[in-house]
């Protein structure tokens, strides 16, 4: 049984986000906007994701 990927993506920026939004983003292995990065589907990757979820975007690979 494979692994689900997801590619999340960073719409907006972290400029007026709160220290855990940006650490949050910093973790996800993120920084810019348009800058992508693929995970492992998980609980702690979609916990991640619902605590930034308005400075993402996420598709499954």
């Amino acid at each position: 049984m494979s692994e689900k990927i997801l590619k999340i993506t960073q719409v907006r920026s972290v400029i007026g986000c709160t220290k855990k939004q940006k650490a949050t983003i910093q973790a996800l292995g993120l920084g810019r906007p348009n800058y992508s990065v693929d995970r492992q589907d998980n609980p702690c990757t979609r916990g991640q994701i619902k605590v930034v979820q308005h400075l993402v975007t996420v598709e499954e690979v």
